[in-house]
């Protein structure tokens, strides 16, 4: 089910991205990027990236609430999720980048 990716500018000026689930939850966010282009391409790195599994990592903070982060092939970060409560709803949020990020839009809130 696809979701679509949020380009925006932060309060900082830069871009970033935010995939959202066809239910409007936020699933993954990006870092922030000094140019579009570079934020487009990291959209493009996700649907590419979030289809191998080993491209995720999953984190426990110290307060035991789990995360997990979507790199690219060379090990850069691409994308990290919020936190979850158990390490089954990570689990979920993998699966739901995963089914959503292929086939999904792009909406450009800067423009």
């Amino acid at each position: 089910m696809p979701g679509k990716f949020e380009v925006y500018k932060d309060k900082a000026g830069e871009f970033r991205f935010r995939l959202k689930a066809a239910n409007g939850q936020n699933i993954l966010g990006s870092e922030g990027y000094s140019a579009k282009a570079s934020c487009l391409n990291g959209i493009e790195s996700v649907k590419k990236n979030s289809q191998k599994p080993d491209n995720f990592v999953t984190k426990q903070s110290s307060s035991g609430k789990y995360s997990f982060s979507l790199k690219s092939t060379n090990g850069q970060v691409i994308g990290t999720s919020q936190s979850y409560e158990s390490e089954s709803g990570c689990s979920n949020g993998m699966k739901s980048v995963a089914e959503c990020a292929p086939g999904a839009a792009t909406d450009d809130q800067t423009v």
